[in-house]
């Protein structure tokens, strides 16, 4: 049985709940990803902010990223796994939830994420391409 803590990518960067927009844009430039964990002052993992998210709900709407806060665009309870849910459990959850990255936690403490590539270098290709198959319908 593979666990989401062996195909994770480890060392994630979060940006925090009171940082602003623009400062996780600035993150996401130069780690060269598209999305970011936000954490709390607590260190617990408070939701995902992609850039689309600061593009569609922040300069779209008028609002300056300067000043809105990155915790302002976290929904509700996050969609998380543990990191030693099996991968079956993994692909479950983020077909279910149709999300591309998937945090992964070792009880309250963010140590990981499991992206759509990770699964991909990890896993033989039907799972792969049923997973693709249910995020992006």
């Amino acid at each position: 049985m593979t666990t989401a803590r062996e195909i994770m990518t480890p060392d994630v960067t979060c940006v925090g709940e009171n940082e602003t927009l623009a400062d996780a844009a600035r993150k996401m430039a130069e780690l060269d990803v598209g999305s970011l964990p936000i954490c709390g002052e607590d260190n617990r993992l408070k939701g995902m902010i992609t850039d689309r998210d600061i593009v569609t709900k922040a300069i779209a709407k008028g609002r300056d990223p300067n000043s809105v806060k990155a915790g302002e665009l976290a929904q509700g309870k996050p969609v998380t796994i543990g990191a030693d849910d099996d991968t079956s459990e993994t692909l479950r959850t983020m077909a279910e939830h149709k999300v591309r990255r998937l945090p992964v936690i070792d009880g309250h403490q963010l140590v990981g994420i499991v992206a759509v590539a990770d699964v991909a270098r990890a896993l033989p290709d039907r799972p792969v391409g049923d997973l693709i198959d249910a995020i992006s319908s």
